[in-house]
């Protein structure tokens, strides 16, 4: 046995640092082995999340030979390993949720102001005694957020509504009430001041600029203000016939870049598109043109904010680059300052390169309604024609991928009058959905405008193929969901996807997943 005494002290290991910057380089040292360590921890832990899971697939696949059902790898374990959803995925659910939409909420615009019938709400009353005119929701749009939704009438009204108070009103049932002094904004104007588009400013989310396609002028509203007069007008410039007489033009579209350049476009009716920068003053800096006359009827600026896609009555979509193209401006003089197009694709000869569709329909230049950038994949962009067919020109090919032609309307037998409204779809802000109102119906088409190939729309799409590889035909399908009145325009919530569509009789429906009983909620909490 040996005592303490006997047994020798622990001796302590150091290092004599000469310097300080000796010092330094150890501290660095020790420090770097540390990083080392974990990071070598790291990826043994990731290697063998990994290993499990191919060993679990390897189980899955031997336990699942010589029976008829096919057992599935767990899809949530490389969602646990990779951090991120597979694009395949993640379209199979969002698709499911799309197609488990239905009309929830219905908003009829019989609004007032100092107690008096708004003048869409006399328009109303007036359409059911008299021939109804022109009249209807003509433009919606969600701010950056999906916190504000501003509508305009052709009647002439202009709302701001706060999108929770109309979802907690849907939530009450049909018939219930709506209380009127939750709205935001709601500006009531004489006749010959109607609107046809809203947008709210990018940069500025208390902005909203409207047009008309009877006036020349953008109205630029700030709703923090609460004043029903504008806070700018940007006027066009005049032009004057042979005889010395003004040239009436409206403003079809409007759109605003998404920087703090303050750049505004928007076309009119005689195919000239209006450039303003807001800080050299309200008249335009630039007018974008057309080799032929062509009414745009619809803009959409491209992600770079360079880039310009105008579509009108002659089924051409023309494209201009701001950066210089055909012809630049930086040598013209300010009054004559004007930009050809870089290009102008004509839809009508590349839809006939669709040898099951030209077999099926004999194809003629038509008008697009409307165009939009899809802003999940910013290479397709969608157009929307009068005679209700839809599609998608892939802009790096130049070529058409996508088409979805319902039946017209005239084959059911249906009113015209659906003809001579403007119809506005929509994109879902993911999985390339495409929103869209009947002509002939009343209702919307939700379509799958999918890049790859398993779209139903897609012009390579092959059916048999499809249902060969055993996919879930319901997940790679157009659906129609069936309302109560005829769609205008529609909108889509940037986050959570919820629909907002406007009607001929100037409503809003508001388009989801169906609210849970209140039985159901009880139950789940009992839980």
């Amino acid at each position: 046995m040996r005592s303490h005494k006997d047994t020798p002290a622990p001796t302590l290991s150091y290092q004599v640092v000469s310097s300080p910057l000796k010092a330094v380089e150890t501290g660095h040292k020790v420090r770097m082995d540390l990083i080392k360590k974990s990071k070598l921890r790291y990826q043994w832990r990731h290697r063998r999340l990994q290993f499990c899971y191919l060993r679990r697939v390897r189980d899955l696949k031997l336990g699942s030979q010589g029976s008829e059902d096919t057992v599935r790898p767990w899809k949530r374990s490389l969602i646990e390993v990779n951090g991120r959803l597979d694009s395949a995925y993640r379209h199979e659910l969002y698709s499911r949720v799309a197609h488990s939409y239905s009309e929830i909420g219905k908003f009829s615009h019989f609004y007032h102001l100092n107690e008096n019938p708004c003048i869409t709400h006399m328009m109303q009353i007036q359409s059911l005694y008299q021939c109804p005119t022109m009249r209807g929701v003509a433009g919606l749009d969600f701010d950056n957020r999906g916190i504000f939704l501003v509508s305009v009438t052709r009647s002439g009204c202009l709302m701001v509504h706060d999108f929770e108070s109309l979802y907690c009103q849907s939530k009450l049932g049909p018939g219930s009430a709506e209380d009127e002094s939750k709205h935001v904004v709601h500006f009531s104007y004489p006749p010959g001041r109607e609107f046809d588009v809203a947008r709210w400013n990018p940069s500025n989310q208390n902005e909203v600029a409207c047009t008309s396609r009877k006036h020349d002028q953008v109205l630029i509203f700030d709703i923090s203000y609460m004043s029903p007069k504008p806070t700018e007008v940007l006027q066009t410039r005049q032009k004057l016939s042979i005889i010395g007489r003004k040239i009436s033009r409206g403003l079809s579209d409007v759109a605003i870049t998404s920087d703090e350049d303050s750049r505004i476009f928007s076309p009119d009716t005689l195919g000239m598109v209006h450039v303003w920068d807001r800080r050299a003053g309200v008249s335009p800096c630039i007018e974008l043109s057309t080799d032929r006359y062509d009414s745009i009827k619809s803009i959409q600026i491209y992600v770079d904010n360079q880039t310009i896609f105008g579509a009108g009555k002659e089924g051409i979509i023309h494209i201009w680059d701001l950066r210089g193209g055909r012809n630049s401006s930086a040598f013209q003089s300010r009054k004559d300052m004007s930009q050809l197009p870089l290009a102008s694709l004509h839809l009508a000869p590349k839809l006939q390169k669709i040898a099951s569709l030209k077999a099926q329909s004999e194809i003629v230049p038509k008008e697009i309604h409307s165009i939009d950038v899809n802003p999940s994949s910013p290479h397709q962009l969608a157009f929307h024609l009068d005679d209700g067919w839809s599609g998608v020109l892939d802009i790096y090919k130049s070529e058409v991928t996508h088409v979805h032609c319902p039946p017209p309307a005239w084959l059911d037998g249906s009113n015209s009058s659906a003809d001579l409204i403007l119809r506005k779809p929509s994109w879902l802000p993911t999985s390339s959905i495409y929103v869209v109102g009947s002509m002939s119906e009343k209702g919307i088409h939700v379509l799958d405008f999918h890049p790859s190939s398993r779209s139903p729309c897609h012009v390579d799409y092959d059916e048999d193929t499809q249902r060969n590889e055993k996919r879930d035909k319901c997940n790679h399908r157009n659906k129609f969901v069936s309302l109560s009145e005829t769609v205008t325009g529609c909108a889509a919530h940037p986050l959570n996807g919820m629909i907002v569509a406007g009607t001929q009789n100037s409503s809003l429906l508001l388009i989801a997943q169906m609210h849970c009983s209140s039985s159901s909620e009880t139950a789940e909490g009992e839980l």
